[in-house]
C-alpha cells in the first residue's frame, strides 16, 4: 500500500472505499471546484453515512416507483429481441433498418470479472464482422451479416482516483452507420419534443461516462476509439403515454468535463498535500469531530450541489451569510464579494475600502436605489 493509499484510508477510517458508478461519476461534473467533495469522493467517503452522522442527511436519491417504472419501460423496450429498439436507433441515426441484427445479453451468467472480460471481447471483435473461413462456401447468414449488433448491459470499466470502476450502460449498438453508439433508456417522459432540462442534462453527462469507457477500452484493446460515436441514443416514453421515442444527444462538451475531473481526481497526491494531516471522515467518528475536521477543507458550495451531492444541506448551512449560497451567478456578479453583510452594508453606502470592489459596489447601490423607487411607486 503507497502513502496515498494509506492516507486515504485513515480519512475513510479504515473501511472500504465506496465504489463509484455512472451516476456518481456524473454527479463529480457538478461542482468540480470543489476540493472537500474531489477529497471526499476520491478517497472512496460513504458520503450518505457521514451527512447522517453530522446531522444533515441528504434529501434526494430515486424511489422504489421511479425505479419500478424504469425497469418496466426499459424491458418494453427491448421486448421481441429488441426489434423496435433497433428500429427506433435506427430511424433516429438516419440509416436503413438492418434486415438481420445479433442481439447479446451480457447482464447475467459469470462472475464479475467474467463479464468484464466477455463485453470486452465481444464488443472489440465487433469492430468487424466475421466472414466465412471457406471462400467458396457461402456459410450461414451470421457468418456473413453485415448488419447491426447490439449489446444488453455489457460491463465497461474506467479509473477513478486510481481504482477500478464498473459500469453498465443500458444498450450498446455496433455497426449502426459504420459507428458503435451509447443507447441509454430513461423513464423520464419527452412531452411535445421537450424533456425536463435537468434530466436531460444528467442523462447527458451519464451518457458521457459510458462513451468515455467505451473509448479507453477500445484504446486498450486496439480499435480506433473514434469508432465510439460522441452521439447518444436517448430514449424516452413520449408524451404521457408509455410509446418510446429516441431522441440524439451530442456529449462532445461533457465528455471533456468529466475527463477533466477524473484527471483532477487522478492527482490525488496534489489534492491531499492541503489536507491536514488530522483530517478525517469516518462516520464513526464523533459529530462533534467530523463537522471540526470538514471545516479545514474548503467546500464550493452553490444550490446546485442539493441535486447531487450527499453533503449539500450541511455544506449549506455552513455557508450561511456567505454569497455562495445565493448561486454562482449572484456571486460571480458580486465580483469576489463573500459576505452578505459586506453587501448590504455596500449597498447601503458604506464606504469602499477596496478599490477592486468599486464597480461592484456601484452596482449595488445603483440596484438598491431602483428597488427603492419601484417600492415608493407600489406604495
Amino acid at each position: 500500500m503507497t502513502s496515498s493509499e494509506q492516507r486515504l484510508a485513515e480519512i475513510r477510517g479504515g473501511l472500504p472505499p465506496r465504489r463509484h458508478n455512472a451516476r456518481t461519476i456524473a454527479a463529480l461534473t457538478g461542482n468540480p471546484g470543489c476540493t472537500r467533495r474531489a477529497v471526499l469522493d476520491g478517497a472512496g467517503v460513504d458520503k450518505p453515512s457521514l451527512a447522517e452522522r453530522v446531522g444533515f442527511p441528504a434529501r434526494f436519491g430515486q424511489s422504489r416507483f421511479a425505479i419500478t417504472r424504469g425497469n418496466t419501460f426499459e424491458a418494453q423496450v427491448k421486448a421481441d429481441g429488441g426489434a423496435e429498439l433497433l428500429r427506433l436507433v435506427a430511424d433516429r441515426l438516419g440509416v436503413p433498418v438492418p434486415a438481420v441484427a445479433s442481439w447479446t445479453d451480457l447482464g447475467d451468467g459469470d462472475e464479475l470479472t467474467g463479464r468484464v472480460e466477455r463485453s470486452a471481447a465481444l464488443l472489440t471483435a465487433a469492430v468487424t464482422p466475421h466472414e466465412p473461413t471457406d471462400p467458396g462456401h457461402a456459410g450461414s447468414p451470421h457468418e456473413v451479416d453485415q448488419g447491426a449488433a447490439l449489446f444488453d448491459h455489457p460491463l465497461l470499466g474506467l479509473e477513478v482516483a486510481g481504482r477500478r470502476v464498473h459500469l453498465e450502460p443500458d444498450l450498446v449498438t455496433a455497426r449502426l452507420g459504420g459507428r458503435f453508439h451509447v443507447v441509454e433508456i430513461k423513464s423520464f417522459p419527452v412531452v411535445d419534443g421537450q424533456a425536463d432540462a435537468a434530466k436531460l442534462a444528467a442523462a447527458a453527462v451519464q451518457s458521457a461516462v459510458y462513451v468515455l469507457a467505451l473509448r479507453d477500452l477500445f484504446a486498450m484493446r486496439g480499435p480506433d476509439p473514434d469508432l465510439v460515436s460522441h452521439e447518444v441514443v436517448l430514449i424516452c416514453p413520449r408524451d404521457f403515454t408509455n410509446r418510446p421515442v429516441a431522441h440524439l444527444l451530442d456529449v462532445r462538451k461533457q465528455l471533456l468535463v468529466v475527463r477533466r475531473q477524473l484527471d483532477r481526481m487522478a492527482q490525488l497526491d496534489e489534492l491531499l498535500a492541503g489536507v491536514p494531516a488530522d483530517f478525517t471522515a469516518d462516520p464513526a467518528a464523533e459529530p462533534a469531530t467530523l463537522v471540526a475536521s470538514l471545516s479545514q477543507v474548503p467546500a464550493r458550495y452553490a444550490p446546485d450541489c442539493l441535486a447531487s451531492c450527499e453533503l449539500a444541506y450541511f455544506c449549506r448551512q455552513e455557508a450561511g451569510g456567505h454569497t455562495a449560497a445565493l448561486g454562482r451567478p449572484v456571486r460571480e456578479a458580486l465580483g469576489g464579494i463573500d459576505s452578505v453583510a459586506e453587501v448590504l452594508a455596500l449597498a447601503d453606502g458604506e464606504p469602499v475600502a477596496d478599490p477592486q470592489r468599486a464597480e461592484a459596489a456601484a452596482l449595488l447601490r445603483t440596484a438598491a436605489r431602483l428597488r427603492a423607487e419601484a417600492l415608493s411607486g407600489a406604495a
